[in-house]
């Protein structure tokens, strides 16, 4: 019996989803079966944790499996499990839609370079839509555990842009998938294919995987009738369900039973990643806590890296039972990039988000979860070939930066993980520890100097730096935008303060008045109070300074104040910020300043002080109030220069 059936589209994104994973996913195809042997993993994981509270949900049945078989002559493959099921309202949410902000980003980023994609792709998930790789129709039927057998669903689609909802009679609670695969995929109707595949991606799944297999059985009595005394027993061949996975948590096995390509294996299935992953660390605890954890660093950043809210890395399971696998207690937001399976032997089997939440367990195993994170990444930045820690860093080296703002515990640590740009070699591509840093400091340099911009370009072009060059003083150009919060909370490194090159005096350049005589002093003192007074209120105060060898000014914030590059960065997060006066310097050797101090007019000197005041405004990249008056006022500087 069989009724309400209706005909859905595909949400858009579903449908370039579909489009684009087939054509990038088809050099590898037969990870179709690693994906949905995954959700039927996640099923049965997540009806084993329910049936903990609920016994009643298991209907009788008591073994958890996933079961997998073809018939050659219809070109099906069925995928079948007696997990968690769905209902109708479940199979429309998680079949029909991507209820997921991320995935508009993913699509923009696809390239359609095959190579480039597939990995995007991967690191995605593709999960049940894999189906479209070798199938050009899908039909899905579904129950859900506790649920009466006529509230079973069937949908059906063959990826077209929509998909048929029925409800029908299902004996059984779980999911069963079948597959009618297209013409060209004739390779995947085969014992031996399937066995590889499942071996190769999905040996380590914490569930029984079987397949049906011809044994021969001593024939009944009926069938061996009328056979003589003497004669041997007959038999016959029938077919019975075979386990074909190891079905061993992989992370519960002895390191010296496992290899690279067991480790590289579970880590594709759970991060849905087609890379190895750079590092695997798997540790046993035991003691007065008892906790397993396998923990990997991908190679690769997935496209949702920067989405603070998408946490799904760890998996935390209890005595072996899963139970949550977006456990953000157990691992901070900074290491969000970090897969891998947490199982603890001290935790309720019931536990919930509210008892992760102020747990003492929980809080030992995140700090020497942490920990062992941290020294992996340490001893990968003291490795003579740097090769693995550069990839790292490109990868995921401004999402450890938050590290330094929210882990005070580990800021020590942190900070020598931490990988800056700077004036030694001017390639943002070249970057150095701050121990390196330090060990080229000048005998009497007081500070670590940095300088906060836009872009590396900013950085390297700015005004601030020309003294420092002349001195041969290194500076760290700091372009990511996270930069200005992390100088705001990382103030010091191995007992050396961290300095703006743009806020305050430099104690370095300081000149001694001792050697100006009264006249200059006073030609000095004359000169920045007109400018003063031609600025008005646009500046805090004009100064002279000995900061800068080739340009005539610069604008610097004063000491321990917001710098206007973090007021941008502020009111573009829309928080409303107080208008902030800057400090005008003047370079007193420049010809420009030398020409400004010999001005009489008035009005001309309000221009060229504008003038200068502006240049250095857009030196630092700053907006300017009016470019169109800029512009006007350099015309008729120019057109009146002599």
């Amino acid at each position: 019996m069989s009724h309400n059936k209706e005909t859905h589209v595909f949400q858009t994104e579903v449908k370039q989803l579909l489009k684009l994973m087939i054509h990038a996913l088809y050099s590898n195809k037969e990870i179709f079966l690693r994906e949905l042997i995954s959700n039927s993993s996640d099923a049965l994981d997540k009806l084993r944790f329910e049936m903990v509270s609920n016994d009643a949900l298991s209907e009788g049945e008591r073994d958890l499996v996933i079961q997998l078989d073809f018939d050659k002559e219809a070109k099906t493959i069925t995928l079948r499990d007696n997990g968690i099921g769905m209902t109708r309202d479940e199979v429309i949410e998680n079949i029909g839609t991507i209820a997921n902000s991320g995935t508009k980003k993913f699509l923009e980023k696809m390239t359609g370079d095959q190579a480039k994609d597939s990995h995007l792709i991967g690191q995605f998930g593709v999960g049940f839509y894999s189906a479209f790789i070798v199938a050009d129709k899908v039909t899905l039927r579904t129950r859900k555990a506790g649920t009466a057998a006529d509230q079973g669903v069937e949908w059906v689609s063959a990826g077209d842009g929509e998909f048929t909802l029925e409800t029908i009679e299902k004996a059984q609670k779980g999911t069963e998938i079948v597959l009618h695969l297209k013409d060209e995929m004739d390779e995947f109707l085969t014992d031996y294919r399937l066995k590889n595949i499942v071996t190769t991606y999905s040996d380590h799944i914490n569930f029984p995987i079987q397949m049906l297999e011809e044994v021969s059985v001593a024939a009944d009595n009926d069938e061996a009738e009328g056979e003589g005394e003497g004669e041997d027993k007959q038999t016959v061949t029938e077919k019975q369900w075979k386990q074909i996975n190891k079905a061993t948590a992989i992370w519960t096995q002895p390191k010296s039973s496992l290899n690279d390509e067991d480790y590289n294996n579970f880590y594709q299935t759970i991060s849905h990643d087609f890379e190895k992953p750079m590092s695997v660390m798997h540790n046993k605890v035991e003691g007065t806590l008892e906790y397993i954890s396998l923990l990997y660093i991908p190679s690769k950043a997935p496209f949702d890296l920067y989405d603070r809210d998408r946490r799904y890395g760890l998996k935390l399971y209890v005595k072996r039972v899963f139970i949550m696998d977006d456990a953000e207690h157990l691992m901070p937001a900074y290491l969000r990039f970090v897969r891998g399976v947490i199982d603890s032997n001290d935790l309720p089997l019931n536990v919930s988000r509210e008892i992760l939440q102020s747990n003492q367990v929980v809080d030992k195993i995140r700090s020497a979860s942490v920990k062992r994170v941290l020294d992996q990444l340490a001893k990968l930045s003291k490795a003579d070939d740097q090769t693995d820690y550069e990839t790292f860093w490109d990868q995921f080296g401004q999402v450890l930066k938050e590290g330094l703002i929210e882990d005070y515990a580990n800021r020590e640590k942190l900070a020598k993980l931490m990988r800056f740009a700077t004036t030694h070699t001017g390639d943002k591509a070249q970057r150095v520890s701050l121990d390196d840093y330090v060990s080229r400091m000048k005998e009497s340099q007081e500070a670590i100097y940095f300088i906060v911009a836009d872009k590396h370009t900013a950085a390297l072009g700015s005004p601030h730096l020309e003294a420092f060059r002349k001195k041969g003083i290194e500076v760290l150009l700091l372009s990511d935008r996270i930069d200005e919060w992390l100088v705001a909370h990382l103030t010091e490194f191995d007992a050396k303060p961290l300095k703006s090159i743009t806020q305050g005096d430099i104690k370095e350049f300081a000149e001694d008045e001792a050697s100006l005589s009264d006249d200059e002093k006073k030609q000095r003192t004359d000169l920045v109070e007109k400018v003063k007074a031609a600025l008005g209120d646009q500046v805090e105060e004009v100064k002279m300074t000995t900061r800068l060898t080739e340009s005539p000014a610069c604008i610097v914030a004063q000491e321990g104040g917001i710098t206007p590059h973090m007021a941008k960065l502020m009111e573009q997060m829309g928080q409303a910020m107080p208008k902030i006066k800057p400090v005008l310097e003047l370079n007193p050797d420049h010809a420009l300043v030398k020409k400004l101090a010999s001005l009489e007019d008035e009005s001309k000197l309000k221009d060229w002080s504008l003038f200068l005041f502006e240049q250095a405004q857009l030196a630092e990249g700053d907006q300017l109030a009016s470019p169109a008056d800029f512009i006007k006022r350099v015309n008729n500087l120019l057109s009146s220069a002599q």
